[in-house]
């Protein structure tokens, strides 16, 4: 392919729907889906691809079922124990973007480890987003800028957006390149509303428990023939129109 992204950002949508077609509990589906994501998080390795987000518990699933949460809690944490020492054995960076407050201790705790045990690891950045909303983001952004502002250390005239988006999950990286929802479903759903301003959007109709590699492929092949402009003018792309 003549241009693969640097980062990918992905919403893993329809696991309760791929349980639900085989008559299976909720939970099934999610156990079904962490399968999935290891082995996407496997296939953009081969690919080289540097960064790979993967959107696993927005800041709005805490208003589901308290039973279900918490059993996706457990499997977060389980998932975290089990794969921990394969990433670092692949030299995968594993990050955590969203708000922890709410976590148990122990999760808490597991994130950290995993943190420092991949921190020097450069073969690809695989972050998390969990307890994430990009609203969430943006606004934890305006606050240190806020706070710094009262400190007397910036004045209002200083802040741009890049002072802001220098205060964003993740600054240090580059903004994802392509996004992928799959399940059918067509929106961003609060998820990095303002990294994702220039990405290239890929909506599937695979339910997550079955995204494999063939419709990794086909993202990547859909991302590869878009003329990315950002905004500016390409005269050869209006000239072949």
């Amino acid at each position: 392919m003549s241009s693969i992204p640097q980062h990918i950002a992905i919403i893993m949508d329809g696991n309760g729907r791929w349980a639900r077609k085989r008559f299976l509990p909720r939970v099934a589906g999610h156990k079904a889906g962490v399968d999935a994501a290891r082995k996407v998080v496997t296939n953009c390795l081969k690919r080289h691809i540097k960064v790979l987000s993967l959107f696993a518990f927005s800041s709005e699933n805490w208003n589901r079922p308290a039973k279900e949460v918490s059993y996706l809690m457990d499997i977060f944490l389980v998932s975290l124990e089990r794969e921990a020492n394969m990433l670092h054995e692949n030299n995968i960076q594993l990050r955590f973007i969203g708000d922890r407050l709410r976590f148990s201790e122990k999760l808490k705790q597991k994130i950290i480890e995993i943190e420092q045990l991949t921190a020097n690891n450069s073969a690809m950045v695989l972050i998390i987003a969990i307890d994430y909303g990009g609203k969430w983001d943006i606004t934890q952004a305006a606050v240190q800028l806020a706070q710094e502002v009262e400190a007397g250390k910036l004045t209002s005239a200083e802040i741009t957006q890049t002072t802001l988006s220098n205060k964003l999950s993740f600054a240090d990286l580059p903004d994802p390149d392509l996004f992928i929802r799959t399940s059918g479903e067509l929106r961003i759903s609060n998820f990095m509303l303002w990294q994702l301003a220039y990405a290239e959007l890929f909506f599937c109709h695979t339910l997550w428990p079955d995204f494999d590699e063939k419709d990794l492929d086909n993202a990547l092949a859909h991302y590869a023939e878009r003329d990315r402009r950002f905004g500016s003018h390409n005269e050869l792309s209006e000239l072949t129109c």
